[in-house]
């Protein structure tokens, strides 16, 4: 077995309108190291969309960053692959598996992972001219038949994949459902590059299934992480962790707030930013009344009146409620 990543690693996915530099740094904080830049569209980085181009900066203090890109059209993938060589990442991945409609629509991500011989001259149009190590992500081909989907990295392999991270769902169940680990299993027994496991990781419980079944000691966080930062600090160190505080759970908050008006500026980061602030509320007892407060959130002094109210804390009934759920992934710790 060829090792890219050290074994027992932990990444955080490349999520397109999430993993921005204020997003990353608040991963960072609970010790996440591979982190991946938003997903870029290829033909948006060719005919030079300037929003494109900020989703490549790498902050000072990111000792290891990932960059994904998704297309179809080799010769579209190798001029972006010259223009992803000026900037500096660590690895550059290429997206097989987003089933997103507008991306499966343009015959890119998951759809183009459906026709292996198109995939697989997009993947040797990059690997051809990269200076960084390629890698790509990919969905499972067939629920019931790993055969597919093991031919297809296979040749993934043979055309220079430094590694292959496999979501084990179909294209068309999306984000829910079985996470078919006996797939990403097969495909691992069967090349000599590592294979990251990904798919339903949500908290202990989901990431020590996913690793027994599959067989793979690395895994990549995309929705878990949403939100949840502290789940990188809980699956490294699960014997000290301590779910954070209802305090704790707003100064993080704001914190990355605040990182993203200094990022962007105050009006934008305040729009982009409602639908982390909700994020962060998921399944910690905040009702809908708080929740409903956050598409009204416009100026620094709305958010620094609901980051108040926040580290209140959520209702009493939801404390009652986690005294029967114990074991809920996504808490908050009572003082």
């Amino acid at each position: 077995m060829k090792y890219f990543y050290p074994e027992n690693s932990i990444l955080l996915a490349p999520l397109a309108g999430f993993t921005d530099l204020p997003y990353r740094n608040s991963a960072r904080r609970f010790g996440c190291k591979y982190a991946f830049a938003e997903m870029v569209d290829a033909g948006s980085l060719v005919y030079g969309n300037a929003k494109t181009f900020r989703f490549m900066e790498r902050g000072d203090n990111e000792e290891w960053l990932g960059a994904q890109f998704l297309g179809s059209n080799p010769e579209i993938l190798s001029k972006a692959t010259q223009i992803m060589n000026e900037y500096n990442f660590d690895v550059l991945d290429f997206n097989l598996g987003c089933p997103a409609p507008k991306v499966v629509k343009k015959g890119a991500g998951a759809a183009l992972g459906l026709r292996p011989d198109d995939a697989i001259r997009a993947f040797d149009s990059i690997v051809k001219l990269s200076r960084f190590p390629v890698t790509a992500k990919i969905r499972i081909l067939d629920e019931q038949d790993p055969a597919p989907t093991v031919d297809l990295c296979k040749r993934l392999e043979a055309s220079g994949a430094k590694a292959i991270t496999i979501h084990g769902r179909i294209k068309d169940k999306f984000y829910a459902g079985d996470v078919f680990h006996d797939v990403i299993d097969a495909v691992r027994e069967e090349v000599d590059i590592q294979i990251i496991a990904n798919g339903g990781v949500m908290g202990t419980e989901s990431y020590d299934a996913i690793r027994e079944q599959t067989g793979c000691e690395s895994v990549m966080l995309a929705r878990g992480a949403m939100g949840n930062p502290w789940i990188f600090k809980l699956l490294l160190d699960p014997e000290t962790f301590l779910h954070p505080t209802a305090v704790e759970l707003a100064e993080e908050m704001e914190t990355h707030i605040l990182n993203m008006i200094d990022y962007y500026n105050e009006s934008l980061a305040l729009k982009i930013g409602r639908k982390v602030i909700l994020d962060y509320l998921k399944g910690r007892g905040y009702g809908g009344t708080m929740k409903s407060r956050v598409s009204k959130i416009c100026k620094l002094d709305d958010f620094k009146g609901f980051i108040d109210d926040i580290k209140q804390g959520p209702n009493d009934s939801y404390w009652d409620w986690l005294n029967y759920n114990p074991d809920a992934e996504r808490q908050l710790r009572q003082v």
